[in-house]
């Protein structure tokens, strides 16, 4: 977990690809996509059906480190409008549990456009949190500071000749597209067009690595070179 400073507020970013503003208490994460699995499973494909358990644990560990307050999830937080009828029933009971000790609030996304159930939250097209915009997909054009989730941004680097990808945070000035947070996703190269057009010019990709968050600026050709992640390890913010 390391500082970062983001339109005038301090937060701390974690290597889960969370974010943490430290004076409201809130922890925000992006793209959960709870019970992906079981939606394949519907489709013929078996997975291990333990994605939204696994996420879960994530969330509890990240609130009771930080001691969070309030937690904010930035829309396709279920993988499809039906997941939440298909919550395993521990599941569902942590995650109303989750409710009763955190001020619970979800972003609909394009993959649950319709999030009835909140489990004791609340459900918003889009909301701000000390005057930062939250949404799940960046909007095109919008001036202001932004958090936003969607593109599953992933790092990829060639380091000592293998190829590594992490997921990663996206900033274009007072922008930022988060990570996906949950057990089950996949994600877009950090630097792919369709970021960019939704951000503007993006500036960097950031990861949290032990304990630094580094910072790789918008240079794809060069970050594709062998070593680039030992070359850019001096880079922090």
């Amino acid at each position: 977990m390391v500082p970062l400073s983001f339109a005038g507020r301090d937060f701390i970013a974690t290597r889960e690809g969370a974010l943490f503003c430290t004076d409201s208490r809130a922890l925000i994460v992006a793209d959960l996509h709870l019970e992906k699995a079981s939606w394949y499973a519907r489709m013929g494909q078996l997975l291990p059906p333990y994605d939204s358990l696994a996420t879960l644990d994530r969330i509890e560990q990240l609130a009771d480190r930080l001691d969070a307050a309030a937690l904010w999830c930035l829309g396709d937080n279920f993988h499809d409008v039906g997941g939440p009828a298909r919550l395993p029933a521990g599941a569902r009971a942590r995650l109303e549990r989750l409710g009763r000790r955190l001020d619970l609030h979800w972003i609909v996304g394009n993959h649950d456009p319709q999030l009835t159930e909140t489990f004791g939250g609340s459900a918003h097209e889009e909301a701000w949190l000390g005057g930062i915009a939250l949404r799940h997909i960046a909007r095109r054009g919008a001036r202001g500071a932004e958090l936003s989730g969607h593109f599953h941004p992933k790092l990829r680097l060639s380091v000592r000749g293998h190829r590594v990808a992490r997921p990663c945070f996206v900033r274009a000035g007072d922008r930022i597209v988060l990570p996906a947070f949950g057990s089950l996703t996949g994600g877009m190269a950090a630097f792919d067009p369709a970021i960019a057009d939704a951000l503007g010019p993006i500036e960097a990709a950031m990861i949290v690595v032990s304990g630094r968050l580094l910072t790789f600026p918008n240079a794809p050709a060069a970050l594709s070179r062998p070593h680039a992640m030992a070359q850019c390890a001096g880079r922090s913010t």
